[in-house]
């Protein structure tokens, strides 16, 4: 298997992760708060593509598809490229209202078949380029940023998951 394909197959685990876990979630369930200074599944699901979309974009030197694609209207906020959830506290949390699983998941449909086509398209030492970001050390590579993503999914994709079990149970697992 080719590198390319196992990080495409990678990110398209994401979208079988949060397809699985908004199954049949209503808005009321996407905007559950196991305590108020807790994320709902809905912002959850939100950020993570979000995250993605940012950091692809930056990568390919392309606007977002949340704006060039018009999402942010979908979900009722601002056009704003920094709305990406970080930094959100408990009020920005709780003020975020979450359209359908179906939305959820289209705007991360959008944004993975970008990221397919960006990883298909990168040569091995494409990996090795650094980022223009001296606020960490070491400098990022465009392979680490594509695993930090690829981390950051997984890991909202899970807490979604935690979320869900906390307010159904875990009936609703296949397995």
């Amino acid at each position: 298997m080719e590198w390319q394909a196992l990080m495409i197959d990678s990110y398209g685990r994401v979208l079988e992760a949060l397809e699985e876990a908004l199954a049949g979630l209503t808005v009321e369930d996407l905007g559950h708060q196991p305590r108020p200074d807790c994320n709902s599944m809905g912002w959850l699901a939100w950020h993570l593509t979000r995250v993605q979309d940012d950091h692809i974009a930056d990568l390919i030197s392309e606007e977002q598809l949340w704006i060039k694609e018009g999402w942010h209207a979908r979900f009722a906020r601002h056009a704003d490229p920094e709305d990406t959830g970080f930094g959100h506290g408990p009020a920005e949390m709780a003020a975020f209202k979450s359209p359908g699983a179906e939305t959820l998941i289209a705007y991360h449909r959008a944004v993975l078949e970008r990221s397919k086509k960006y990883i298909a398209s990168l040569a091995p030492a494409d990996l090795d380029r650094e980022l223009d970001e001296p606020w960490w050390q070491p400098l990022p590579t465009v392979g680490v940023r594509l695993v930090s993503v690829m981390a950051d999914n997984l890991e909202h994709c899970g807490q979604i998951a935690y979320v869900r079990g906390l307010l159904q149970g875990k009936g609703w697992l296949k397995y």
